[in-house]
């Protein structure tokens, strides 16, 4: 089988590291890491047990998976994020030192075990993970792409659609968030294609009930963009 090479498109790191942070990277993220090894023995790849487990794709800062976690410590969380400032910035949340400063470089002290971090494209990962291995999945304010030539680069599309159903656990929930008007049609546009995927709540424009809202779109509130919230079960496969 030949394994199609994988192109990313983005920034890797951005503005340089504070010294705290670059300490988190170098001692708390070794101790979170995701590896392919890990991926296939889900949800053993966790320091707690855990009932299930939740994906997040390209978790930005950190802040919605932070406190999923903490809300939710019987919950394995893998997050996944290419840019190193971000995973910085989630280790920080994790490690408390995003409120106050700590000379701890360990979890704080209110926290379980349940995160691991993955800091590339999880594409990558993809083949290391058993079939419905996750109980929700999060794509939330992808990069747009907003120019017609980059669309294919969109993260949802007919490419990682299929890999998102056969991650998906049969009473999973796929849920992605945009507040950009083009990517939502978008989003309707390459699920209707697949079409192995339900929508299930009937007003996008509102917000899951045990919803966290990220900084990005509390960014984009302020700024005026609506957000967009799309929830999708996977359709039986007869139905399918």
């Amino acid at each position: 089988m030949v394994v199609p090479s994988i192109r990313f498109f983005g920034r890797r790191k951005g503005k340089g590291l504070t010294p705290s942070r670059q300490k988190l990277l170098d001692n708390l993220l070794p101790q979170v890491l995701m590896t392919k090894e890990k991926a296939s023995v889900l949800p053993k790849a966790f320091g707690v047990p855990v009932n299930q487990v939740w994906l997040e794709i390209g978790f930005g800062g950190g802040e919605h998976l932070a406190e999923l976690a903490l809300k939710n410590p019987h919950v394995g969380i893998l997050g996944a994020e290419p840019f190193i400032n971000g995973v910085a910035s989630l280790l920080a949340h994790l490690n408390g030192s995003h409120r106050y400063p700590r000379a701890e470089l360990g979890l704080e002290e209110n926290r379980t075990d349940n995160v691991r971090i993955w800091p590339d494209d999880i594409r990558l990962l993809f083949p290391s993970f058993p079939d419905k291995s996750f109980k929700r999945i999060f794509v939330l304010y992808p990069d747009p792409w907003p120019k017609a030539r980059h669309a294919e680069r969109r993260f949802i599309n007919m490419t990682n659609l299929p890999e998102l159903y056969r991650l998906l656990s049969d009473d999973g929930e796929l849920i992605v968030a945009t507040d950009l008007t083009g990517y939502a049609d978008w989003v309707k546009e390459q699920t209707q294609i697949f079409d192995k995927f339900h929508q299930v709540n009937k007003d996008q424009h509102v917000a899951p009930k045990d919803w966290v809202p990220t900084r990005y779109e509390q960014k984009g509130i302020k700024a005026g963009r609506h957000p967009n919230y799309f929830i999708f079960c996977k359709k039986s496969e007869k139905s399918a």
